[in-house]
């Protein structure tokens, strides 16, 4: 059966779980002060988009879409389970996380991730992002590091 990809509440157990597994291990490699995190409720507020990956009805992998003011998005909780990770799950979900974006008329997409997370970098990389410095709201600490990406709007 073929990975299924879809846009889901994540006030499901099962998405609690992927969610509760990612915070995890972000906080492995990033101390507390350095992680921002959306929790579950506030990834169900009506500015974000969950999109949930599953294998078989198991739920897998994750990624969302935060609106903000003035046209900008900022993709949040990427994770693939470890399991999976090397398969580009993850980039599927960035894909369809741009492809809603520019479907919105959003006009640019940012995000903050981790300074020891290379793998992460790279699917930003490849889908066209590039580091910049602080977005939004984050500090500017040298455990974050930065990406946007400039968006043509598709027509619906």
């Amino acid at each position: 059966m073929p990975l299924a990809i879809a846009v889901e509440s994540p006030l499901q157990d099962e998405v609690r779980a992927l969610i509760a597994d990612l915070n995890d291990y972000l906080l492995s490699l990033t101390p507390p002060e350095g992680c921002h995190h959306l929790t579950v409720e506030q990834m169900a507020r009506p500015d974000t988009t969950v999109f949930v990956v599953r294998d078989g009805g198991k739920a897998i992998g994750c990624g969302a879409l935060k609106r903000h003011a003035d046209g900008i998005g900022e993709v949040k909780r990427m994770w693939t389970n470890p399991a999976y990770q090397g398969r580009g799950i993850g980039g599927q979900v960035l894909d369809r996380i741009i492809a809603l974006a520019k479907q919105e008329g959003l006009t640019k997409l940012v995000l903050e991730t981790g300074d020891r997370h290379p793998a992460a970098w790279r699917i930003y990389e490849r889908a066209g992002f590039r580091r910049c410095g602080p977005v939004l709201d984050y500090p500017d600490v040298h455990w974050s590091v930065f990406y946007e990406k400039e968006l043509e709007r598709t027509p619906a």
